[in-house]
């Protein structure tokens, strides 16, 4: 029965945490401000950018602070669950597979038709419950390329790309414990976001991307 409950808790947590992915906090806020579709608008992506955008600094906000915390929310309530129903310690690859998922739910929300945002929030959110040291080198870096160039999208790219290239230095220094999954994980998510970016980087290559505080 032990062994039954903590695979069940296992797979609860990781189902749990695309559905928390899947809350769209740009196409909440949007409805809630507006009474409209945030993807009919603007870039037509459902992230926070095109809400500050399209809606201002205030809706912009509440979409950081929402999309931001699912991933933190994902892992929190995954340790509870298998704590709660088998009282184990969360197996170390349910760290992975939470991140993966979240990340999956917010680009693909199947509360919104499959259609979402991009995933720099939500990963930030992860990166700060599973490698804090490793999220304050990634902001950095994100503020000093988007100060140099007024580009939002190029400072996501930049990051999404430092990410495992920091995970691995940061592993190496510290002599993290599961390195090779951490750095694979790192990979995995990096290239989904810079996936996501790739109608961004065409734009960029077109000379034909947004500036940051430009408006459609």
């Amino acid at each position: 029965m032990g062994n039954f409950l903590y695979i069940l808790s296992i797979i609860l947590a990781a189902a749990l945490a695309y559905l928390i992915g899947s809350v769209n906090f740009a196409i909440i806020v949007t409805k809630l401000f507006a009474r409209k579709d945030i993807r009919d608008f603007g870039s037509g992506n459902a992230g926070m950018t095109n809400v500050l955008r399209t809606l201002g600094k205030g809706p912009a906000a509440l979409v950081t602070l929402g999309d931001f915390s699912k991933g933190l929310v994902a892992v929190w309530l995954g340790r509870l669950m298998v704590w709660l129903l088998s009282r184990r310690e969360m197996p170390f690859y349910l760290n992975y597979i939470i991140a993966l998922l979240v990340l999956l739910g917010h680009c693909f929300p199947v509360f919104y038709k499959f259609k979402g945002g991009k995933g720099i929030l939500v990963s930030a959110g992860v990166i700060l419950a599973l490698n804090p040291p490793v999220l304050l080198a990634l902001l950095a870096i994100f503020l000093i390329v988007v100060a140099c160039t007024k580009t939002v999208s190029i400072g996501s790219i930049t990051v999404a790309a430092a990410f495992p290239v920091l995970t691995l230095l940061y592993g190496l220094l510290v002599k993290t414990p599961y390195l090779l999954w951490d750095v694979l994980s790192a990979v995995v998510v990096g290239g989904m976001v810079i996936w996501m970016h790739r109608g961004n980087i065409r734009r960029l290559l077109n000379g034909t991307e947004n500036r940051f505080g430009q408006k459609k």
